[in-house]
Parts: C-alpha cells; sequence; structure tokens
C-alpha cells in the first residue's frame, strides 16, 4: 500500500513549502492526537490561484480548483507540524467556506474539491464530516477558504 506522500506524487502534486500566515495565528496546531489547521487559501508557490465570488467572477470549476489547493495547503500544514503525513490515522472534518454571490447555492460541489483530494492521498482515512458554508466575503477576496482536523499517531 502506498504512502500519502506517494499518492500525492502519483498525483503530480507537491506539497507548497511552509506559507506564512497573513496575521497573528499559526498554520496548524497539535493537541493529543488531533491536529487543527487554520483556515487556508488557494495559493500555489506563494500566488493566489483565484479572486472574485463563485457565481460571478468566478465559476463552481475554478471555485473547485481552488479548494483543492487549500486541501494541498491545509496537508502542508499538517505535514509541517507532524513531520510524516503516514502519521495521519483520520482527517476528521472539514470546514470549507465559500465567498459567493446570493443566489449561488452549490456550495458543497465546490468543497468537493478539498474532500476528493483528501480521499485520493488519505484513502478512507481520508473520508469526513463536512460543512460547506456560503459566506459574502473572504481574506483576499479568494473564493474559498478550507480548514481541518486530522487524527494522528
Amino acid at each position: 500500500m502506498s504512502t500519502p506522500d506517494e499518492r500525492l506524487a502519483e498525483l503530480g502534486l507537491t506539497l507548497p513549502s511552509d506559507t506564512p500566515p497573513l496575521a497573528a495565528y499559526v498554520p496548524a496546531v497539535r493537541t493529543g492526537n488531533l491536529v487543527y489547521t487554520s483556515g487556508q487559501l488557494p495559493r500555489i508557490d506563494g500566488e493566489l490561484t483565484h479572486v472574485g465570488k463563485v457565481g460571478g467572477e468566478v465559476t463552481p470549476e475554478q471555485a473547485k480548483e481552488a479548494a483543492q489547493a487549500c486541501a494541498l495547503n491545509a496537508i502542508a500544514a499538517v505535514k509541517a507540524e507532524i513531520g510524516d503525513l503516514g502519521k495521519v490515522r483520520r482527517v476528521v472534518k472539514v470546514v470549507g467556506f465559500v465567498a459567493s454571490t446570493p443566489d449561488f447555492t452549490g456550495q458543497p460541489g465546490v468543497v468537493n474539491g478539498a474532500s476528493e483530494l483528501l480521499g485520493k492521498v488519505f484513502g478512507d482515512a481520508g473520508v469526513h464530516a463536512r460543512s460547506a458554508v456560503g459566506v459574502a466575503a473572504l481574506p483576499l477576496d479568494v473564493p474559498v477558504e478550507v480548514e481541518m482536523i486530522v487524527e494522528v499517531d
């Protein structure tokens, strides 16, 4: 059976280097056997993938890609905290925030970008409880922000 790092490589994905926080917080905190990530934005190589509202300037497909980038950053935050993704026992909870126009109701489909990636990387351990919440605005005008809680050894 392959490791999470091997699955990332098979998907052609590379974990980003640690991205510094935008304000007074840390990317992840471990307490006991749980790691909580801060909300992760859709950044690749330090650049935002998209800006604007879903249903407006950003299509649902683009927002789903942005949610995947957020999840990749959350995985990187977990790895920075615990050192080895093989220590992840379970992705427990994912919360996705989707900045969208008032008439857009497809938030669950957008956050699937994060959920589907977590399933591919962690297999059955990546199946999680989840919330997908529509909001009026997010930091830096990004369309999606994702945070998660994982259980580790």
